[in-house]
C-alpha cells in the first residue's frame, strides 16, 4: 500500500500524485494534510510512519516544501529509511542500495511530471541486498 502524507506546502503535489495513482488504479491511503491551511509537518510524518509500519510491504510518499522536514521527522523512527529524492536516479539508488521505505519529495523543487517519474522509479526498483543488506542492518542497530 502507498501511504501519502504532506504538510500544507506539499498538499497540491500530493493531490496531483493521487490523481495519477487513481488514473493507474493504484490505491493509496492519505493521512493528510487535507488543505493548504498551515500545519506542522512532524504531525503528518508521524501519522504516515505509523501507517507505513503496519505492513512491511507499505511504502510512504511524504511531501513538504523542501522535503527535508518530512525526511528528518520520518527518520526519527529506526524502522524508517526515508530518502529525499530530487530526481529518478536518486530514487533508484534509495531503493536499490538503501531499501528506502519512504520517499520524500520537495514540492517547491519538483513539479508534477518530474514527481511522477521519481515515484515510478521508486516504486519499481527493488532492493539489491548483498553488501547493502549489511549496511542496512547497521543503520537499524542490528548485528
Amino acid at each position: 500500500m502507498i501511504i501519502m502524507a504532506s504538510d500544507h506546502r506539499g498538499y497540491m503535489l500530493k493531490e496531483q500524485l493521487k490523481t495519477f495513482f487513481n488514473e493507474e488504479n493504484i490505491i493509496t491511503i492519505d493521512v493528510g494534510s487535507y488543505s493548504k491551511e498551515p500545519v506542522d509537518y512532524p504531525d503528518f510524518a508521524k501519522l504516515g510512519v505509523e501507517k507505513v509500519l503496519e505492513d512491511k510491504n507499505n511504502v510512504g510518499i511524504f511531501i513538504c516544501g523542501s522535503g527535508i522536514g518530512m525526511s528528518m521527522a520520518a527518520n526519527r523512527n529506526p524502522k524508517i529509511r526515508a530518502a529525499l529524492c530530487l530526481n529518478p536516479n536518486m530514487a533508484m539508488l534509495a531503493r536499490k542500495d538503501n531499501d528506502a521505505n519512504v520517499l520524500c519529495l520537495p514540492a517547491l523543487f519538483v513539479k508534477r511530471r518530474k514527481a511522477i517519474n521519481i515515484v515510478k522509479v521508486f516504486l519499481t526498483t527493488s532492493f539489491e541486498g548483498g553488501r547493502h543488506a549489511r549496511r542496512i542492518k547497521k543503520i537499524s542497530g542490528e548485528k
